[in-house]
């Protein structure tokens, strides 16, 4: 079956702390997306980018920095997410900071309640954005989107699905984690959200990891991944607003995404916080649209069934 996509940018850096995120969707256009996708034999309408309120650059009040305008952009994200899988289409929000996933989550548990669908959430993120107005050092809603689609936030943002909440924590996989706040970690352990943090992922491998956060997958699961660029390392994607070191190397990713593609369960995806401005000749945004390809069946491995070279899409 020949996928069909679409993009759907989201320019906002409204819920994050540095300007710059609010460039990712053109520079991921600029680094080919359409172009790449397109070589792997998907169908892609670039539907152009939703629109919100400017960033005011204030600070919190009552926890939470732009809490309207963020609920502006992320009611933006998820009219255009849900009309797209109304539409029978894979929608890719192209960020844009990680608050933007709220809504494109949102959308898609709402369609999966439509359907009938069992829903998993991969979370690829150095963070767990799992924080609260009360827990937040900064009051920066992008590292809260977990937990508002857990039904831990205003509800503006709780609301914003045809339930509350959103997705149960059960629903979610962090793959990558490796900087947590101190509030935020035992609030983590207290819901019970599985994650699989950087320790995790040395110790057993990225192989390993991703076996576990696949298991027990229905056949007719809905799987929506979320990657925030800075899942990444640094010395391979510098370009991010929230670098932390020590994240999976470019083999590690790509072995991850190509897992993901070996499903073929995938219905939706999120490609948040890249920030070119800090980047170095948008070299992130290449090696984010490479990932990407993986996602769709790109391999840079031949596999060999019954002596018998394959390229890894030719294999059932």
């Amino acid at each position: 079956m020949i996928e069909r996509v679409s993009l759907i940018g989201a320019p906002t850096d409204i819920g994050a702390g540095m300007r710059g995120a609010s460039m990712g969707p053109e520079a991921l256009r600029v680094a080919g997306i359409r172009a790449t996708l397109e070589s792997q034999g998907v169908l892609v309408l670039d539907r152009g980018d939703v629109k919100g309120p400017a960033n005011p650059v204030l600070p919190p009040v009552n926890g939470y920095r732009h809490l309207r305008e963020v609920q502006a952009w992320c009611q933006a994200a998820h009219d255009a997410v849900y009309a797209e899988l109304r539409g029978g289409r894979l929608p890719i929000l192209l960020g844009g900071d990680h608050a933007l996933a709220i809504g494109s989550i949102s959308a898609v548990a709402r369609h999966c309640r439509d359907r009938g669908l069992p829903l998993r959430v991969l979370w690829l993120d150095a963070h767990a954005d799992f924080n609260t107005s009360q827990l937040t050092p900064s009051g920066n809603v992008h590292g809260m989107p977990v937990s508002c689609l857990c039904g831990y936030g205003p509800p503006e943002l709780t609301h914003m699905s045809d339930a509350m909440p959103a997705i149960e924590p059960h629903s979610i996989r962090q793959i990558g984690i490796r900087s947590v706040d101190q509030g935020e970690k035992r609030f983590v352990h207290e819901v019970g959200l599985e994650v699989f943090d950087m320790r995790y992922i040395d110790e057993v491998g990225m192989r390993r990891t991703l076996e576990v956060a696949l298991q027990e997958l229905p056949d007719d699961a809905h799987l929506h991944v979320s990657f925030d660029v800075d899942f990444l390392d640094p010395d391979i994607a510098p370009g991010v607003g929230t670098t932390v070191p020590g994240g999976p190397s470019y083999r590690e990713a790509q072995l991850c995404m190509e897992m993901i593609a070996d499903t073929g369960r995938m219905g939706s995806l999120d490609v948040m916080e890249l920030n070119p401005a800090l980047d170095l000749r948008n070299r992130t945004a290449e090696v984010a649209v490479d990932l990407v390809a993986s996602l769709f069946g790109k391999s840079t491995l031949m596999r060999r069934e019954n002596g018998i070279a394959h390229d890894k899409r030719d294999i059932a």
